[in-house]
């Protein structure tokens, strides 16, 4: 009689007696078994900008990457790309997709302490928008609501990401926010005001009161 396989051993259910019944438990399949052996890929661009920092910060991302969600992570230097890839030991499904969302994330302009909050959180997201997606604004007039947005030494921005529990990348005219989908939905309406010319003072105001609802709810 042939001898079953490491492979094999791991897949027969364990059976479990509970008065009269039997109850069969099968170990969860890992990302490699549920992809019938094939190996899976992410792409992520390195815009020209994130360079530096990337070589800066890249010990920082690549340990979580290849030793907690082992995935196997490098750097294209031709392509200019991010590579991600599934192993044989990845054991969650999802991971490859949180490792592309949390290199992403970085490639934004969120620092890595702040972006790898997507490996180890389910409901974190991304949202992104431009400025002229809220109001068309075109030369001062531009300038004056990106400096609404930051407010003087960045105190605006960082009272909106402390009220709603999310953070916030200003990148020229462009938005993103880091957060649940919730706190992103606040802090979105928060920096919308802003941009159609609500003064501070009564954006503050309207973040507490929205932000300790949100507290009582959750």
């Amino acid at each position: 009689m042939a001898l079953a396989t490491e492979g094999e051993r791991d897949a027969e259910p364990m059976v479990l007696e509970d008065g009269n019944d039997i109850k069969l438990r099968f170990q969860p399949l890992t990302a490699n078994e549920m992809s019938g052996g094939r190996v899976q890929f992410r792409k992520v661009p390195v815009p020209p900008h994130r360079y530096t920092p990337l070589k800066q910060h890249w010990m920082e991302i690549y340990t979580p990457v290849f030793e907690q969600m082992k995935i196997d992570i490098r750097m294209n230097l031709k392509s200019r790309k991010v590579e991600l890839k599934t192993r044989k030991d990845t054991p969650d499904t999802g991971a490859l997709q949180k490792c592309a969302d949390f290199v992403h994330a970085f490639m934004l302009g969120f620092d890595v302490a702040d972006a790898i909050a997507l490996l180890r959180l389910d409901d974190l997201y991304i949202e992104s928008f431009e400025i002229k997606d809220v109001k068309t604004l075109k030369g001062e007039h531009l300038s004056r609501a990106i400096g609404r947005l930051s407010g003087k030494g960045g105190k605006t921005k960082f009272a909106i990401e402390n009220s709603t529990k999310t953070r916030i990348v200003l990148a020229d005219t462009r938005i993103h926010i880091l957060g649940s989908f919730a706190n992103i939905r606040v802090a979105r309406d928060s920096l919308c005001s802003l941009i159609l010319g609500s003064p501070a003072g009564k954006v503050y105001s309207k973040l507490r009161t929205v932000a300790s609802r949100l507290a009582e709810k959750y």
